[in-house]
């Protein structure tokens, strides 16, 4: 354990951690009921764009009719397909279109998958490697500056509209890797809060679940005295907890899918983790659960982040009695039982919209849970804020929440 971590956890006391930070996000947001129709200012009449979406659902919901109309005049090709947490080898196929076609635009239409592989191809397209994997796995690989892209959002849930992260899987390896650009910002992003009303309920949920962790995986660590940081996500958290009926019911209001939107958005742009400690094992672990076991994002999120408030409670003491307190608004006299209780309510609030909390309800046992840790022990894996979360830990955690 290093010196710092010692003084952390010496009789509960925890040192103030507002650290150095630089900050940078050149996003341009554009947000509002028809917006999409501003693509006609946003890209150049003479760009030739390849047009980056899912499954068709933006053809179903009238996104896409919106889109083609606003880019009117420009030499436009399509690449639809791109899955749910979006495959090496789709986006492959993608790059080189861009190469042949000489693509110096890309429209990413959809939700975080879509953005996130269209960060990847954007990228891949203008690296000379032989093999882009590299993009993804090693962190000593010097990224390229990527093609120029925007983004129409349908989905919010991970802020990929406005940050330079992408997650990429491998399913031929049944592997899922974040990875980082420091040039890969969407030049600009438009979010129109009415595509939210065409959504299906379980990726409403989805994205409630994942923009929930994505706050806690930045607020919720051994860092205290971050007032600033503090205070925003605590009101992101308490955001997605009030409008969680509304978005859930038959009929959400506008306001409410505004609302969301924004919250999904703020929640992992870089503003709430502004000179704070990150944590990210709930996340390390939940893309071992959906690369092994295909869950979606959002359902592992709801079962390993209520493990890793309990496992690592005392590390981080401090700052679960303040979401407690802060959050939840929990009054118990008793620290151990106020925690107990925030622990439980997050849980039941994560079951309140639709998502199973335990492996077990997926089928999920032992097997996986060994598989997981060998994995982090193999590739020499501690994660968490400073390393806290060891592959031991991290048994524990998935132990925790069979």
């Amino acid at each position: 354990m290093n010196r710092r971590l010692l003084i952390l956890y010496l009789n509960n006391k925890y040192i103030s951690c507002m650290n150095n930070f630089e900050f940078r996000n050149p996003t341009r947001l554009v947000f509002g009921k028809g917006q999409i129709a501003r693509l006609s200012d946003l890209v150049g009449q003479d760009k030739k764009v390849l047009l980056t979406y899912g499954g068709g659902s933006i053809k179903r919901n009238g996104v896409y009719e919106q889109v083609i109309a606003a880019l009117k005049g420009r030499e436009i090709t399509e690449f639809g397909g791109i899955e749910a947490n979006p495959d090496y080898d789709t986006l492959i196929k993608a790059v080189e279109i861009c190469k042949q076609k000489k693509i110096d635009f890309i429209l990413a239409v959809g939700g975080g998958s879509i953005i996130d592989g269209t960060k990847f191809i954007a990228a891949a397209a203008k690296c000379d490697c032989e093999d882009t994997w590299k993009l993804i796995t090693d962190k000593s690989f010097k990224m390229p500056v990527p093609i120029d892209f925007g983004a129409v959002l349908t989905l919010p849930a991970t802020a990929s509209e406005m940050n330079n992260g992408a997650v990429i899987s491998r399913r031929a390896t049944k592997e899922k890797f974040a990875f980082h650009n420091p040039d890969g910002f969407p030049c600009f992003s438009i979010l129109d809060p009415t595509v939210v009303l065409s959504l299906p309920k379980k990726q409403i949920s989805n994205g409630i679940v994942d923009i929930y962790a994505h706050t806690l995986e930045q607020y919720l660590t051994t860092c205290l005295d971050t007032k600033v940081m503090d205070y925003w996500a605590e009101g992101l958290l308490k955001t997605l907890i009030e409008e969680a009926p509304n978005l859930m019911s038959d009929n959400p209001s506008y306001d409410s899918c505004a609302n969301f939107m924004l919250t999904a958005t703020m929640g992992l742009n870089g503003f709430i983790s502004m000179g704070v400690d990150e944590d990210w094992a709930t996340h390390m672990i939940g893309h071992e659960l959906t690369a092994l076991c295909g869950l979606d994002h959002g359902e592992t999120l709801a079962i390993v982040h209520p493990g890793v408030m309990a496992v690592m409670r005392q590390e981080k003491h401090g700052k679960l009695l303040q979401y407690a307190r802060r959050v939840w608004n929990i009054t118990e006299s008793d620290q151990e039982k106020a925690i107990d209780m925030a622990i439980e309510k997050t849980e039941n609030f994560f079951r309140s919209i639709g998502k199973k909390t335990r492996l077990g309800e997926y089928g999920i046992g032992n097997d996986i849970i060994d598989t997981i840790v060998e994995r982090f022990e193999q590739r020499g894996w501690a994660v968490g804020e400073h390393g806290i979360v060891t592959p031991e830990k991290t048994r524990q955690i998935l132990e925790r929440v069979k």
